[in-house]
């Protein structure tokens, strides 16, 4: 199944934003929520990205762009929400990190094809380290608040606890729908922690395996740092045979 194209601009528009919202979400990763300076509606798919364009310039005297997911639903408003680690000397995070509400930015976007179509919708499991949890948060507020039933399973890996972003809202999605599973997965465990561990590609076999048995044509949605990416597609692919077609990606790298 192919997503279809996006709703919005064939070719991606340049608009002016302002930050209107911030929150740490762990150590060192923001939630910035951005507002269009018209006012205009923001039309994207789920799953899409922006770029945003600094206003300073690299050693080639060019604007510095960095693109980042949507990690909000689509709902028709002029916002929309980005999740943004701190990279050491990285000049678009430290500026991201450090924007006071009001600070204004350029955007460009949407852009990309790592969607997922609601019709005909069918079951997924979501693999995510990270930030990588950023085009599912906004695929899987946006299903549900479609009421849609069909299962989707979020299997997250992140080094401990306190990084689970946005972990009190997944929880809360699971615990009030159940088609929506999470399953987190901690390389740095707290003691009292009985659930998985290990990087998520370790989980991979067992969990398709159970979605598949009563959902035989699931989809999988695959978005982190390209060494997990690429382990959790050569588990599907190569060790358990799924077409290519099913299979999406999204490398973070």
């Amino acid at each position: 199944m192919s997503s279809p194209p996006a709703v919005g601009p064939l070719v991606p528009e340049t608009f002016a934003t302002r930050v209107v919202e911030t929150r740490m979400l762990g150590p060192r990763v923001r939630h910035l929520v951005f507002e269009r300076a018209d006012a205009a509606p923001f039309v994207f798919e789920p799953g899409q990205w922006v770029q945003l364009i600094f206003p300073f310039k690299d050693e080639k005297g060019l604007a510095v762009r960095r693109s980042y997911s949507i990690a909000s639903p689509p709902d028709g408003s002029p916002r929309f929400e980005l999740a943004v680690t701190k990279v050491d000397d990285g000049p678009g995070s430290t500026f991201l990190h450090e924007a006071p509400v009001g600070a204004p930015l350029d955007v460009k976007g949407p852009a990309g094809t790592f969607t997922r179509a609601l019709d005909p919708a069918t079951p997924a499991l979501f693999i995510a380290t990270g930030t990588g949890v950023a085009p599912f948060r906004s695929m899987i507020r946006h299903a549900l608040a479609k009421g849609r039933a069909e299962p989707l399973w979020l299997l997250f890996g992140v080094r401990s606890h306190e990084e689970l972003l946005y972990g009190d809202e997944l929880r809360a999605l699971a615990a009030a729908h159940p088609c929506f599973r999470l399953e987190p997965s901690f390389s740095r465990p707290s003691d009292e922690w009985r659930g998985r561990t290990g990087y998520v590609q370790t989980h991979v076999k067992a969990l398709w395996q159970e979605l598949t048995a009563q959902h035989p044509l699931a989809h999988a949605y695959i978005c982190g740092v390209k060494k997990m990416l690429m382990a959790s597609r050569e588990v599907l692919r190569v060790e358990l045979g799924v077409d290519r077609k099913r299979v999406h990606l999204e490398a973070y790298d």
